[in-house]
């Protein structure tokens, strides 16, 4: 509800805004004030932030480090973060001091050795994930005042694990932009460029992450919420398969109503802090609790039947209708010729299929109602409608609303895709007449998970690399994979190419080789429901052997 003045009239937008960021400064003068009284031991700030997750647990489980200092050093970072991005939207540093010592208690008592898989690893938390008492805005004005009884499901298996809770990040504008922007907070910049996107809509996790303010960040991703802003900002973060994380306690739509699913997943600078957050929340078995989800754990390699056995990789270097810019095409193209010179490792060519039919697919479920919820939203607090919500509420053709007899429809055509994607992927193996089925199809594919690096603020209206995926529903990693350089990528012949759509001429229209350079370029690499573990088991086989490497920035 819009929130009220003592008059009982409705509040300015401007006002409520006002309080959002006024709300987030105090948090964080709170949180600096009670870090004074703790003291870092010995690493200095920088060396804490610096550690990956599984580097934390080990050092507080032998001493060389005590929770409270960690917190403390996670605490100072963050505010440095939000200062160079404007990223956080509160600092719960009374929470997660309190929660650290009991925490460096509990080591020294009988029951160490039962310390979580998490043990003081401070993570940030996405606002429209519930932490209790904390307002839910979901990047509305008139949400401001939607508070959470309690804690996300998520959020208390990660304490349950040993995790501390200590941030919480911004999010746009109807959360449907692969930007950061909302009238609450502002634009949340990237990490490493000031005029480029953080991506969305959890850009303010991926600044965050990257900075160093958190060591695993908890996103959500319905088009690319996720992938787009860690490619952005240079980190990992994973699109799990839906009905894997639990999503209980979260504003947005009910858990299995809407037709291509959110999902909530990890973000970190480490492979390590995917891994781990993805096994200890599924370690807890929360299917007991949230009877959507799959009774499934983490799977170890072993169980997956990769060991002993080629390995297949599909390349994807563009989707017939946008082709990527240079840093992006370069960067694959390097990619796979690293693969190729591993031995037991076969590299083929992976057209995508059918991308501009899956974004109108996809695009036509996503607001079934033609945006009106979006609509009375805003026009409840009269707060301006941002450029990039306008332009996907009102200028997509998608956006309408939809009939029983054309919902039905578009639900058909999604299940029609996927049996053809389906066998477009088995496609790359063979069939076996004694098995009667399909056997060594690629184990996964590789391509681009947006169409450019981090882009300029206001641009990013090209969704159909990262969005197919939610509407196959499977699972993705966006990885870093190498940087921009103006020398390697600069337009050279490619500018008087002929251009495959419209959208491929606007798209490049916006490279700029001076502007890029530097920038990360991330990679995204996909595989089959449920194939959560693969791609990661993958990932870390591929830097096992130099063809990829986590880039410090």
């Amino acid at each position: 509800m819009p929130s009220k003045t003592k008059s009982g009239g409705k509040k300015k937008w401007q006002i409520v805004a006002a309080e959002a960021q006024a709300h987030r400064d105090s948090s964080i003068q709170e949180a600096l004030a009670i870090e004074k009284n703790h003291l870092f031991g010995p690493l200095l700030p920088a060396q804490v932030t610096a550690l990956d997750p599984r580097t934390i647990v080990q050092k507080l489980r032998h001493g060389e480090l005590d929770a409270r200092h960690v917190v403390s050093a996670f605490l100072v970072q963050a505010a440095a973060a939000q200062q160079a991005t404007n990223c956080l939207t509160e600092l719960l540093g009374t929470r997660a001091l309190n929660r650290a010592a009991a925490l460096d208690a509990y080591l020294v008592s009988d029951n160490a050795e039962k310390s979580g898989p998490l043990h003081g690893v401070p993570i940030s938390v996405k606002s429209h994930i519930g932490i209790k008492d904390g307002h839910m805005p979901a990047g509305y004005i008139t949400w401001w005042n939607n508070i959470s009884p309690r804690d996300a499901l998520v959020v208390q298996i990660l304490e349950r694990a040993g995790a501390i809770v200590h941030a919480r990040t911004t999010e746009p504008q109807s959360m449907m932009q692969l930007e950061c922007a909302s009238n609450l907070y502002g634009v949340t910049t990237n990490p490493h460029h000031k005029h480029l996107s953080s991506g969305g809509s959890s850009g303010g996790e991926a600044a965050l992450v990257a900075l160093g303010g958190s060591s695993i960040g908890v996103g959500s991703d319905v088009g690319g919420s996720i992938r787009v802003p860690a490619a952005a900002c240079g980190i990992f973060g994973l699109k799990p398969t839906a009905f894997r994380v639990p999503t209980t306690g979260w504003s947005s739509t009910p858990p299995g109503a809407d037709p291509i699913p959110t999902v909530i997943g990890p973000m970190s600078r480490s492979i390590d802090g995917i891994e781990m957050f993805m096994s200890a929340v599924l370690a807890a078995e929360p299917w007991t609790v949230e009877p959507a989800l799959v009774p499934l754990s983490w799977r170890s390699p072993t169980q997956l039947g990769l060991d002993n056995r080629p390995l297949r990789i599909g390349i994807a270097l563009h989707d017939g209708t946008v082709m990527p810019h240079p840093p992006i095409t370069r960067t694959l193209t390097e990619l796979a010729d690293k693969m190729k010179a591993i031995p037991g490792v076969e590299v083929i060519d992976f057209p995508l299929y059918k991308l501009d039919e899956a974004w109108a697919i996809v695009s036509s479920l996503y607001f079934t109602d033609g945006g009106k919820a979006d609509v009375a939203a805003m026009n409840a607090s009269g707060e301006p409608v941002l450029p990039l919500v306008e332009w996907i509420l009102h200028e997509n053709p998608g956006t309408k609303e939809l009939t029983r007899e054309e919902l039905e429809y578009w639900l058909e055509e999604r299940e029609e895709y996927r049996l053809e994607y389906a066998e477009q992927w088995n496609k790359t193996g063979q069939w076996d007449e004694e098995l009667g089925k399909w056997a060594d199809s690629v184990d996964v594919l590789i391509g681009p998970v947006a169409p450019g690096v981090a882009t300029r603020h206001g641009t990013a209206k090209y969704w159909a690399y990262s969005a197919v995926w939610n509407l196959l529903d499977y699972p993705a990693l966006a990885f870093p994979a190498g940087r921009a350089c103006k020398e390697k990528d600069a337009p050279r012949k490619e500018r008087s190419r002929k251009f495959m759509s419209e959208h491929d001429r606007t798209n490049w229209d916006l490279y700029d080789p001076d502007l890029f350079d530097g920038m990360s370029v991330g990679l995204q690499m996909v595989g089959r429901r449920f194939d959560d573990e693969k791609i990661v088991a993958v990932y870390r086989y591929l830097q096992a052997h130099g063809c990829v490497d986590e880039i410090p920035r």
